[in-house]
Parts: C-alpha cells; structure tokens; sequence
C-alpha cells in the first residue's frame, strides 16, 4: 500500500501542500512501527513517495480532451447520442468455434477454419465489417477517423482495381483490409482449382498493394462449401466471419428471430453510395450509430478478438 494523494495545491506562501487520506496515514504509521521495531544492523525502509500528480493530471486532461472531440463529431455527424467507447480488448482471446448448422463434411477434423456471425464475450459491443469495395467516399473516412469507430475491410479486386489508394488511405488509419476474393463470384458454383484462384490471387493482390497477407475471409454473398473452406486454408485463411445482422442506409436485416442485437454480434454493410441506396455511406453509419449506442453497445475491433 502507498501513500494516497488527494489533491495538491500551493498555499498561500508558496509550498505545496498535501492532502492525504486516513489510508495514507495508516501506512505512514505502519512503517514508522517497523522501523522502529528493526534490528539495529537492518537498513530502514526506503521513504514513500506521493504519485507524480502532474502525470495524472495530464492524463485526465487528455481523456476529457478526447470525450470533448468525440462529443463534437458525433454533433457534427448528425448523430443523436455519442458513440459508446469500447471495452479494452481480452488480455485472452476468446474460442471460436463454427456456428451450429454451418459446419461443412471434416470442419473439425481437418482444421478448416472457423464459420461464425458472432464472437463469444460478454461484453455489449458490436463488430461492424464493411464489403466489396464499389463505393469510395471520402466523407466516410473522414467520419470514421473523427468519431474513431473501427471497422473491418472485405474487399473484391475488380472493384478495389479503380482505386487502390484509396483503401492505402483506409488502412493508414488502422482498418485491416481482408479477402473478399477477386471477382465475387457464387463460390460453390465454382471448382476447387477455380475457388483457390479467386482466393489466393486476392490475398496476392492485398499483399502486393498493402504489404500484408489476410487472415480473414468472407466469401461472396455468404456462400460456401467444402472446397471453399479448403481453398481458404490453403491460402493462409485462419477464420471466416459472416454476419448477424445487416445495416444499410434505411434498415436494418437480421439473421435471428428475435430481430435485435447481441453482444460480439457482427455487422454486415458495403461500400455503397446513392447508386445502389437512398442515401451515401455516412447515413449508413448514422443508422447504425444511433441503434447500437441507443441500446448501451460499443463497436470493437473485430481482429481484437480473434
């Protein structure tokens, strides 16, 4: 136990002044009884120190700074309230495992990766995923990066192709980019030697343009089979997220029937704009703000968790 500072001021001739709690005290006596009762040829305890004041005063400083800016976007953003921040990440990750109902014939005894909508946690928080790549919205990057809400990539090369640096800019702000194949085709109608092509030339595109190889893999519309999750493996895949819950820009669609969130939930949407919705991608992000934080989530970091 240390000494427990409550506040420090200058008084009025100048010197600090300091004032303790009666825990601090109490340590204070306990110490001086040890050393009093210590043999003469036994060095005293070192003295105790007050933490540095200015240390947490700056780091206090710099949180209300931070809820201040957030509060700003989210009024700036048209959002109703301001987004929940999210739980720190688990010191340990949590298992995942292939949802019910998805498995494909050997998913567990050939170690194919792990099919899932949903993260195991406890916690009220929420992944939002973002595919294809067709819309390119600046306005979007700059939403995200001031509300400083996470998402993840999934992303087609025949889209990707018309403007790579754009998604260079998006994951200079920390998004990772993942593998949504090439071309987006109807995988299962497709051979093994075919789907590991789609497969790993995107995680040769990725690699080649953003220095880093996926480790997770969406496949086109949702639909696979046992080949897919092959040709996923063989390509460096370790997991495949699908969705619970899908948001576009006027509503929301659900996988379950109970027709709400839930927590580790994650949250399917695209990069679509007013040539495909009745609105741009920020309104998206508006619509799904404003239902998660209304019912007390917080978005996390998807990589986070696995």
């Amino acid at each position: 136990m240390g000494l427990v500072v409550q506040n420090d001021k200058k008084g009025p001739n100048g010197r600090l002044r300091a004032s303790t709690t009666m825990a601090g005290v109490a340590v204070l006596t306990a110490a001086s009884l040890a050393s009093g009762c210590a043999r003469s040829d036994e060095a005293p305890p070192p003295p105790l120190k007050a933490p540095p004041a200015r240390a947490l005063d700056g780091y206090a400083a710099k949180l209300r700074a931070e809820h201040a800016a957030r509060v700003a976007a989210a009024k700036r953003w048209g959002l109703k309230e301001t987004p929940l921040r999210a739980p720190a990440p688990p010191a340990r990750k949590p298992h995942i495992a292939t949802r019910d109902g998805f498995e494909v014939d050997g998913h567990v005894e050939q170690k194919l990766p792990p099919v899932f909508t949903t993260v195991p946690t406890k916690e009220k928080v929420v992944f939002l995923t973002i595919d294809d790549g067709a819309e390119k919205d600046p306005a979007f990057l700059r939403m995200m990066t001031e509300l400083k809400i996470p998402y993840t990539a999934f992303l087609s090369d025949y889209l990707v192709s018309e403007d790579y640096g754009y998604f260079k800019k998006m994951q200079a702000r920390g998004v990772t980019l993942n593998n949504h194949t090439l071309n987006h085709p109807y995988l299962p109608g497709l051979s093994y030697t075919e789907q590991r092509d789609e497969i790993c030339g995107m995680q040769d595109v990725i690699e080649q343009r953003y220095g880093k190889r996926p480790r997770l893999f969406r496949p086109p519309y949702g639909n696979y089979n046992s080949d897919t999750l092959h040709a996923a493996k063989d390509c460096g895949i370790t997991h495949v997220p699908l969705w619970n819950e899908e948001v576009f820009v006027d509503r929301w669609d659900y996988r379950e029937w109970d027709r709400d969130i839930h927590p580790g939930d994650i949250v399917l949407s695209h990069f679509r704009g007013t040539d495909d919705w009745a609105g741009e991608m920020p309104d998206m992000i508006r619509v799904f703000l404003d239902k998660i934080t209304a019912k007390g989530y917080a978005v996390g970091r998807l990589e986070d968790y696995l």
